[in-house]
Parts: C-alpha cells; structure tokens; sequence
C-alpha cells in the first residue's frame, strides 16, 4: 500500500484547496520549496496537480519540469489540462511517469479508449466524485455520469488503473469516503483513493478494503510532522 504526497499547483505556487474551491485556499507556498520538504522525506511517488492547468484547460509542462528537477529520482504523476493525447505525451516527456486524464476521456465518447490504446500502464483515469457524478474541467462541471456507468466504460476500455477522488472530502481532513472506494475497489482495476485522508488508521482502512494507494494532501503534511508555516 503505497502512501503518495500531493502537490496541488495554482500559478507559480503550491497549494492546498478546501473541496476543490478556488476561493478556499488553506495555503500557499513557492513550488520548488514545498517539492523540495516532500522529497525529503523519500515518498515511492509524488501526485502533481496542476489546478491551474486543470481550469484553463491547458498543460503547463514547464511546470512540470521544475517539479521534476526537484523530484530527481522519484517517480511523478501528473494530471491538470491534459484534453489531448499530445499533451500527455507532452508532460510524459516533460519528467512525468504516468498522467492522470479526467475531462478530455469523459467529454468524448471515444476518447477512453484511444487515451488507454495510447497510453497503456502509463494512463490514470480520474474518477472525480461529487454528489455521486463524475466532475469535470478542475471540479468545475458535471460530465453527467453517474459512478456506475463511468466504472463501466473503463472497464469496457481495458482501463488498468483510476484514480478516485471524493470531492466533498478533499482538503477537510475527515477521513475517506470508505463506501465510495470499495465500489471503485470491485470494478477490479487498481484504485489510488484521495479525498480527506488524514492518518495510517485511514490508510489501513484503504488497504483493508483493496485500494492499491492513498493519495495525501495534509494529512500526508501532519503525518510527517513537516510545518509550513516556517
């Protein structure tokens, strides 16, 4: 069970958002010091968001770069404004192992399966989950599938692995939405859970009902005791 730091990126900062508001920022810090303390602590895997790329619609692989050229060695994944197959591979080539595809997969009904042909082990589906539909363009918008048929076409697709979100938990530190990943964890492709995680409790509990990874945004920060605020 892997334990994955997340890096949300708005401008030329690293951010924290309450539930993915825009207008509910919990902090902000330069990009290169807050990759610089998560790599410190040697995680398997860093999980880059870039918000800004994400609303616009837009990659930014010059951002990805500068994450990569801190991150050295360790692994990325990387999701915000990918809406192409040439802009995956573009942050792909940019230092990023894996990309993380929402919008562009959910917007077009034949998308999902050239993004999987394409990409293969190196393609994340985001299932972004509020109120039980599948978010899209930064959370911003509703693709109008609901979980159950969104599960559905990835499987159809040979999809490998998701990444889901629970919307209304993320950035709140209330824990995971447990109901929400093991639907995920049943489909049988790979589940990296995000969403309110705050601790190894939760952690345990992810693994407990088959999630493959656990993606944290502050709880990953409490967990390892790192202060931002000096």
């Amino acid at each position: 069970m892997q334990v994955i730091p997340a890096l949300d990126l708005l401008g030329d900062d690293a951010v924290r958002l309450e539930q993915g508001d825009f207008e509910r920022v919990i902090f902000r810090r330069p990009i290169e010091a807050f990759m610089a303390r998560i790599v410190e602590t040697a995680p398997p895997l860093i999980h880059i968001v870039d918000l800004q790329g994400a609303r616009d619609g837009a990659l930014r692989p010059d951002v990805v770069q500068r994450c990569a050229a801190v991150a050295g060695d360790i692994p990325l994944q990387v999701s915000g404004g990918i809406r192409s197959i040439e802009a995956a591979r573009a942050a792909l080539a940019a230092g990023a192992s894996r990309v993380i595809v929402g919008t562009a997969v959910w917007e077009n009904d034949d998308a999902l399966e050239l993004f999987e042909r394409s990409l293969g082990a190196q393609l994340l589906v985001a299932l972004d989950v509020r109120d039980g539909r599948i978010a899209v363009r930064g959370w911003t918008a509703s693709s109008g599938l609901d979980l159950d048929e969104a599960l559905a076409r990835c499987r159809s697709a040979g999809v490998e692995r998701l990444h889901v979100t629970a919307i209304d938990r993320d950035g709140t530190m209330r824990g995971p939405d447990l109901a929400l990943y093991e639907k995920a964890c049943a489909s049988g492709m790979a589940v990296i859970a995000a969403g309110g995680i705050r601790d190894d409790d939760d952690v345990d509990a992810l693994a407990a009902i088959g999630c493959e990874a656990a993606v944290m945004g502050l709880g990953y920060l409490t967990r390892l005791g790192l202060n931002f605020d000096s």
